[in-house]
């Protein structure tokens, strides 16, 4: 039996300043709560209160893990400190981006010989902290490509957040990586991606804001990622992690009671539970 989560990034909940329209916790776990998700990611720092048992227990979720964009290429910046801090409360697992250091994820820099060593040896230092940790690699951050995706299996001993539409827009086909690295697996971000509108991005066409905002992703079934490939992989593998339904969205406004996001991830876990079954 699978275990699905939700992310509140579902229902356009994102860490970027000015992303969009943001609804207010209680709505999102409700409707998590709803469609009969039994977790939830953290969602950005903040988003949910210091004291969250209460409020999550009033829906009937647990953690799944949280994202956490973190410096991790500067030779000047040490980011353990900062998640030493965090970890006696954390739950589920810690999912770690290699952030470019700037708000967004329309441009980032190129790493040199001596970012990428520091990156590496700051990977395995979290790996090492004594919780469940993993990279997600990710479209505006320092490990976004094909290339980068490689050097962090070859180069370091962290797990993978396996985020199916983020490898897809950065030039990975996530079901080859499914098959070629199922021990690295340690947590699964499911979303579906019109391959066409991420080739844009890749090729700099338009930038990964706007093509988000276009529709990018979509429910699970409705673009390019073969999700019933990944997940047969992992079951065959004996993947006992969380499965986290995330389509990435902006709002411009409260939607409608039972519209909106909602629909969306109710048409993810629909075609989950086909796949799956």
């Amino acid at each position: 039996m699978i275990r699905v989560a939700g992310a509140p990034i579902s229902w356009g909940v994102c860490e970027v300043p000015g992303w969009g329209h943001c609804l207010p916790p209680e709505r999102v776990l409700a409707e998590m709560a709803a469609l009969g998700l039994t977790a939830t990611e953290l969602g950005p720092d903040g988003y949910l209160p210091a004291d969250r048992g209460p409020l999550l227990a009033r829906h009937g979720l647990a953690v799944a893990g949280g994202f956490v964009p973190v410096v991790l290429h500067d030779p000047a910046h040490d980011p353990l400190p900062a998640l030493a801090e965090a970890l006696p409360s954390w739950e589920g697992v810690l999912v770690v981006a290699a952030a470019t250091g700037v708000d967004g994820y329309d441009a980032r820099p190129e790493l040199d010989a001596t970012g990428w060593r520091t990156l590496l040896s700051n990977l395995d230092r979290i790996a090492a902290l004594g919780v469940t940790a993993a990279l997600h690699p990710h479209v505006g951050t320092m490990v976004e490509r094909a290339d980068e995706v490689r050097r962090v299996l070859d180069g370091s001993a962290i797990p993978l957040c396996l985020d199916t539409g983020h490898l897809l827009a950065g030039g990975t086909d996530p079901a080859s990586l499914t098959r070629e690295a199922p021990d690295r697996i340690a947590h699964v971000h499911l979303k579906d991606v019109d391959a066409s509108r991420a080739a844009r991005v890749r090729a700099g066409e338009v930038t990964y804001t706007d093509a988000v905002r276009a529709g990018m992703y979509r429910p699970l079934g409705d673009g390019d990622v073969d999700v019933a490939a990944i997940v047969s992989t992992l079951t065959a593998a004996g993947y006992a992690g969380w499965y986290v339904l995330e389509q990435d969205t902006m709002l411009d406004t409260d939607p409608p009671p039972g519209q909106g996001p909602v629909t969306d991830v109710r048409r993810s876990l629909e075609h989950l539970r086909k796949v799956a079954a």
